[in-house]
């Protein structure tokens, strides 16, 4: 059986779908989050929550700044690569360029990181502390070619902004 967007509670796979999806996560995501500053916790609900609301996914899941290198954080799908260095990967070039990136391809990104053999799409979001500072980012992989768009960019980005609120 092939998994398609269009398979989803949300309907067609169009923008105003798609930013229906990230209106509906945002309370759901402030419900988790109210009352916790924990991290791991957090994170760890925020990763369930997209992980299993999203369709076309196959990992969403947190890496946390430590030195110069991503570590891994809490996460759904399968095991996932340990350690990514600054500039490594989408991972590390979102670390180093401190913005989204949407990769429609990810066998046509330069020194992309392959965890997941079946990964053929990724969008990874930067996640910010108190002072601005980059201290992670939440990354999410697709099976499907050209899964995210910059809806998704914006909607994620949205959720994470929530995550920081609790960094504070």
């Amino acid at each position: 059986m092939t998994f398609t967007l269009n398979d989803t509670a949300y309907g067609t796979d169009t923008p105003a779908a798609r930013q229906a999806m990230y209106d509906d996560l945002r309370p759901q995501l402030q419900g988790l989050l109210h009352g916790e500053t924990d991290l791991i916790a957090n994170s760890a609900n925020f990763s369930a929550l997209v992980f299993n609301t999203m369709p076309g996914l196959n990992w969403a899941g947190f890496y946390f700044l430590k030195g110069d290198e991503l570590v891994l954080g809490p996460f759904q799908g399968k095991p996932a690569c340990i350690r990514i260095k600054k500039g490594r990967g989408v991972c590390g070039s979102t670390v180093v360029e401190g913005k989204a990136i949407v990769v429609p391809d990810v066998h046509a990104f330069p020194g992309h990181i392959a965890c997941d053999v079946n990964s053929r799409s990724e969008l990874v979001v930067p996640v910010r502390g108190p002072n601005g500072d980059i201290v992670g980012v939440f990354d999410l992989d697709s099976p499907l070619p050209n899964r995210f768009d910059q809806t998704d960019a914006d909607g994620i980005a949205s959720l994470v902004k929530l995550l920081e609120a609790t960094l504070a």
